[in-house]
This record gives structure tokens, sequence and C-alpha cells, in this order.
């Protein structure tokens, strides 16, 4: 198969598509041949070697895709072969990410996507997990207001969209008009760099944070008693904690990062984006599409902050 490796972090310059062996399915395995991969920034980070070391000889980057099954390995009905699929996770602890013709996962890392496009099933994976758990972990969103920063993220538009559809009353924060209209579908829409933005805001019951160092003092300034503030990104090597504005108002304050959740929640946050897909609650942002061959363009657009979500075809 082709596929687009590296065997050294560094920039990308370092990723190399070429010809490797196509993978056989191990026992509780599934092989997809892909059609679509998502890029993250996770991918990048990873490749450059922001989150550690460099695990096999070579790896396949990209965690999210889309496809269909054409072989499964043993103790896996065979009646999934011909599934269409969207998986996610599949480059972690495993040498075949996504950006490639085939990749092999564990079978509860394929999810049937039904009737909706691939596109959207390489969109879903980390951003709208990650989304998912931070808006439901602490419980049922219905009727509360919810506070999303970054509207225009990957993340963030899946956490508008299952906000909504979870009947949260949605505010987002943006940095420009044209994130503004990406973000469209929230209930209000503020720009946290003009002035007021925290009375735009007002109060909000929980709050998903993809910048806690900057965006704290806002948070703190809009959260209710008892609120929970999830942060999800990790940019920023620290932030200040300023203890009794939280410990006055009972404020929960968390982290989390998608690879290491608790099995549990990880399968509830699953099953919740596979019924707010089959209801169509979800939707892409504008996509940016590159080719296999120009997977390092693809990390480089991601790298650089593209505004919109960017996919790798890979079929």
């Amino acid at each position: 198969m082709i596929a687009a490796t590296y065997s050294e972090t560094g920039p990308s310059s370092v990723l190399e598509v070429r010809e490797i062996d196509t993978p056989a399915p191990g026992p509780g395995e599934v092989r997809v041949k892909l059609e679509v991969a998502g890029v993250n920034p996770t991918d990048w980070k990873s490749r450059a070697g922001a989150t550690g070391e460099l695990q096999f000889d070579f790896q396949v980057p990209g965690q999210d895709g889309a496809g269909v099954i054409d072989a499964v390995g043993e103790g896996v009905a065979k009646n999934w072969v011909g599934e269409r699929v969207w998986v996610y996770l599949a480059g972690w602890q495993s040498r075949y990410g996504t950006a490639a013709q085939y990749t092999v996962v564990p079978i509860e890392k394929a999810v049937p996507l039904g009737d909706a496009s691939f596109d959207l099933g390489a969109s879903l994976g980390v951003p709208a997990v990650t989304a998912y758990h931070c808006l439901f972990s602490d419980g049922p969103i219905e009727g509360k207001r919810v506070l999303v920063a970054g509207g225009a993220g990957a993340v963030g538009h899946a956490a508008i969209a299952l906000a909504k559809w979870g009947g949260a009353e949605v505010v987002t924060t943006v940095s420009s008009p044209e994130k503004a209209e990406l973000a469209s579908a929230a209930d209000v829409i503020v720009n946290y760099k003009q002035d007021g933005a925290a009375e735009q805001v007002g109060k909000v019951d929980r709050i998903v944070e993809l910048a806690l160092g900057p965006n704290l003092e806002l948070d703190l300034a809009v959260a209710n008693p008892h609120a929970t503030i999830i942060t999800y990104a990790a940019d920023q090597a620290s932030a200040e904690i300023p203890i009794r504005p939280l410990m006055m108002a009972n404020l929960t304050l968390r982290f989390i990062l998608l690879y290491t959740v608790t099995k549990p929640d990880l399968e509830a946050a699953i099953a919740g984006v596979s019924k707010a897909v089959n209801e169509g609650a979800l939707t892409t942002l504008p996509l940016h599409r590159f080719p296999l061959a120009d997977a390092a363009a693809a990390h480089d657009a991601v790298e650089g902050g593209a505004v919109g979500k960017v996919l790798i075809d890979v079929a």
C-alpha cells in the first residue's frame, strides 16, 4: 500500500510517501480500506516530537479516518466486511495511522458510519469525541448554558453542534468575523478580543476551554456557582490558577487527554457521537483537501492554523 511515514521526528520534511507492506488484521482487529483521513494538531505535534519519542521503526501518522472494512482478524464476525466505518485513535500505540490506503485497528475503533459521508467520518474521532467528553462527562446539559471557547475550531465546531443537540443554550467565543461565520450555529457569538466580552457572554454552567491560561480570567467572570471548566488543549506550558475564586464558587476545573480517558468514558463518548451522527446533528467545517502525496503540506496547513478542516484523500 501507499502510506505517508516517518522514521524520525522533526519538521514535515521527515514525512515520506512510499510503498509499504499492507498490514493484515490480527485477532480482534479489522482492516479498513480508507477513503479519507483527518489531520489534527496532535498529528503534526507527534511527528515533530513534541509528545514523546517515536515508538516504532516507522510511523504512519493520523488518528482519524473513514472507509470500508475489507478484512477481519480472528474472532471478528465476517459480516463486518463491507461495513462503512469511521475510525478513531488509529495511530495511538500502533504504527498504522490513517495517512495511508489501509489501516488496522481493534474492532471497537471501527464505528459504523451509516449513510453519513466519509468526509464527516474522517472529521469525527479526535474533535467530536473530545467535544462530547467535555460536554457530557459531568452529566446532562439540557436546559443549561454552555460556553465553547474557539467555536470555529474542529473541537469547538463539534462542541457547538453536540451542545445544541443535547438541549443546551450555546455561547461561543471567536476572534474575527470570518470565524464568527463558522460558529454561526451557536445561540450567542462573542468576539473575546472586544471590550465587554464577559457581559456579552453572560453566566454559564459549563465551559469547553482550549486555552486555559489566556482565557481563565474570562471563564471565572462568567462561570455560575458549581460550573465546570474543562480544558482539552495544552499549547500553554502553564496557567496561573487563582484558588480563592474557584473555591468561593465551588467550581470544578478538569483536564482531558483523549488518549487516556477511562474506557467507560471513551465508550460513552463514542456511543454519544454515533447517535448524534445518526440523527444528523453533526456537520463538517469548510474542507481543505490534500492528496496523500502531499501529506506534508496537509500537516503544514494544520500547524499554520488553517481555518476549517484539513483532510487527506487516500483512496
